[in-house]
């Protein structure tokens, strides 16, 4: 995933690219042959892509990938196997020849064409769709422990956890934000908490999906984070906001995906006072809202 800002997943300070080959090609042997081998494609010339930002290499009708996290691409992997979401294109996991979703920090799927465009609206609406089908997923055990810069920043915009935040790239204007959160009344489940650049649509605009990030928030949360990016990096207008307004607790909702951002942002070692701008754009609007 990358964003035209600070983001934490994959990704970073970078603008959203499509499917399409590197401007630089990597080496060939960037791509393992053991991994091409245990995929089932070593006879098939790979290409490299860029696919939702992500670096990646097309064989055929499959791609390969780099995972940073084992256990969570192997999760999501299990999760995509079988889920149907109504509306949205998934792209399906393949097992290696001997059954592993990973190998040697390799996955694989099937290729799933598409690009990255600014229909703002339908991402939110893939998102609560996608969201519909994930609302019956248990809890995976692998968020238990998990201390990284995204759950970090999660747990501090519900208040469950109090960061040291740089006051110049976003720190200052999270505590005066969150001085206005109240209870909310929503039920977490598993969601997707980086849509925002990683959901691509064909020629017909039919939305597709990837790969899971996993959080345990609720769907309303997920839709949020997407509006307060589509608004502070996507070029989206103001009235995004007000289009969703109808999702339960959707003031909270959005303050606490603009807290979120902020803390990332925050946290980031690429973070700059120039950086912030985009989102202290969408906090204004959102902090008139509550």
């Amino acid at each position: 995933m990358a964003r035209s800002g600070v983001s934490g997943g994959a990704g970073t300070v970078a603008t959203v690219t499509a499917a399409r080959p590197l401007a630089t090609a990597p080496a060939a042997s960037a791509l393992p042959e053991h991994v091409r081998v245990a995929f089932g494609v070593r006879d098939t010339a790979p290409r490299p892509v860029v696919w939702a930002g992500q670096r990646a290499w097309q064989c055929g009708d499959t791609l390969l990938r780099p995972v940073a996290d084992h256990v969570v691409a192997a999760w999501s992997a299990t999760v995509l196997e079988n889920l149907e979401v109504e509306g949205v294109r998934l792209a399906r996991p393949v097992r290696s020849s001997d059954g592993r979703w990973v190998v040697g920090g390799w996955a694989a799927s099937r290729y799933v064409p598409g690009a990255p465009e600014p229909r703002h609206d339908e991402v939110v609406a893939a998102s609560l769709r996608l969201h519909a089908a994930t609302s019956t997923v248990l809890r995976p055990r692998l968020l238990d422990d998990r201390d990284d810069l995204l759950s970090r920043s999660a747990a501090a915009a519900f208040g469950e956890r109090r960061l040291d935040l740089h006051p110049e790239t976003g720190g200052r204007l999270f505590a005066e934000l969150a001085a206005h959160r109240r209870t909310i009344r929503l039920t977490p489940q598993v969601v997707h908490g980086e849509l925002f650049g990683a959901m691509l649509f064909d020629p017909t605009g039919r939305p597709a999906v990837l790969d899971l990030v996993p959080f345990w928030r609720p769907a309303e949360w997920a839709a949020a984070v997407v509006v307060v990016d589509a608004v502070a990096w996507g070029g989206a207008d103001e009235d995004l906001i007000e289009r969703w307004s109808e999702l339960q607790e959707w003031p909270q909702s959005l303050l606490r995906a603009v807290l979120y951002r902020l803390a990332l942002h925050a946290q980031h070692p690429d973070a700059t006072a120039e950086s912030l701008s985009g989102i202290e754009r969408v906090a204004g609007l959102i902090s008139r809202r509550l």
